[in-house]
């Protein structure tokens, strides 16, 4: 592969972003000698550590470092840097970056910020990947005719089954084959907490609680329990892989909230699990998602899918039913998924491939 230097700007530098970081800061020698990647951050955004530009080049290590002690605009404070202070729109545009990686927080409503984030850098002709699934799940066709328009990469592998590659292995893996039903365990945290309700005879809150306490689930945990994880990446499936139009808010979406103890018990001794579901298919043409709770066999793949690990089960024409499987969220997880698309827009743009998004 042809040696190549990018210049990165990393938006939100928080587990994600941060993590992100890590990992290039770790990986660089190997990601030159192995793969001739060549990089600097030269710009770093972020609402809460503000933002630093550095045209030569950012100290990532200090950089690291200086985040994790979460303080309100540190690294502004703290980074000796020629500009500071500029807002996440501004550093965009004005940084001479080739790559802007969108590491914010996920809107499934209206997308934002990183929608924005994304418009603005494709605009300019500068490649994307994100982790975000708000853009991806609100506005996948406005944003693809973006990149298509500026020949600019999107690429979002990690909004799905984070580190896990679930979207590259179907477009580029499973090419050639129809695909005509995904269904699968997209949520790690509902996932853990069905598991331990089976496993441990929790009752819910015990496990939620659990997941709580170990970075799985937010104080607010109403996203994974309520579906609306589940909803976003079943929203992206339809749109990626069948070509539909279905938003977060139009998925057929059941949570967990309402599954208690006695749910579990009386399913386990008909020797069947619960697990929430995302199911997304095409029948007469028309697109249909849902995510709900359902008792399946244990003898069935999915319902040997425990604790945190994703899987997604990929019902083919050519060959039958394929299984893509594991770790479904995490800093390191979702961090290798934007190293993933950095590797792949490294790899594409050497051999000049012109599928943008």
């Amino acid at each position: 592969m042809a040696n190549r230097k990018y210049k990165l700007c990393i938006v939100g530098f928080g587990t994600v972003g941060g993590g992100f970081a890590e990992q290039l800061a770790n990986k660089k020698e190997t990601l030159q000698q192995r793969y001739g990647l060549k990089f600097e951050v030269i710009a770093i955004a972020d609402k809460h550590l503000g933002s630093i530009y550095d045209a030569k080049g950012i100290k990532l290590p200090k950089a690291i470092e200086l985040a994790k002690q979460w303080e309100l605009n540190i690294l502004e404070d703290e980074y000796d840097a020629p500009e500071k202070g500029w807002n996440s729109v501004k550093t965009i545009k004005k940084a001479e970056a080739d790559i802007v990686v969108e590491a914010t927080w996920t809107d499934l409503v209206t997308g934002e910020p990183g929608l924005t984030h994304i418009k603005t850098a494709l605009k300019q002709g500068k490649h994307v990947i994100t982790s975000n699934k708000g853009p991806c799940a609100v506005a996948y066709d406005e944003v693809k005719r973006l990149a298509e328009k500026n020949e600019a990469y999107l690429r979002f592998e990690g909004t799905v089954l984070a580190g896990t590659p679930a979207l590259s292995f179907i477009r580029e893996n499973l090419a050639g084959c129809e695909i005509k039903r995904i269904k699968g365990i997209v949520n790690g945290t509902t996932n853990y907490i069905l598991t331990k309700m089976e496993r441990e005879e929790w009752s819910f809150d015990k496990a939620l609680k659990k997941a709580q306490e170990l970075g799985y689930a937010e104080e607010d945990p109403s996203t994974d329990i309520d579906g609306w994880d589940a909803a976003g990446k079943a929203s992206i499936l339809s749109k990626v892989v069948f070509g539909g139009d279905i938003s977060p808010q139009e998925v057929n979406r059941t949570g967990i909230r309402d599954i208690d103890k006695e749910d579990i018990k009386e399913t386990k001794e008909e020797g069947k699990r619960i697990k929430l579901i995302a199911n997304v298919d095409k029948e007469g043409g028309k697109v249909k998602a849902s995510v709900k709770p359902e008792e399946i066999s244990k003898k069935q793949l999915l319902a040997q899918v425990m604790g945190t690990t994703n899987a997604l089960l990929i019902r083919t024409d050519h060959l039958g039913q394929v299984i893509v499987s594991g770790p479904g969220a995490g800093k390191g997880e979702t961090g290798q998924a934007l190293l993933n698309d950095l590797l792949t827009i490294h790899r594409y743009s050497t051999k000049g491939r012109d599928i943008y998004a």
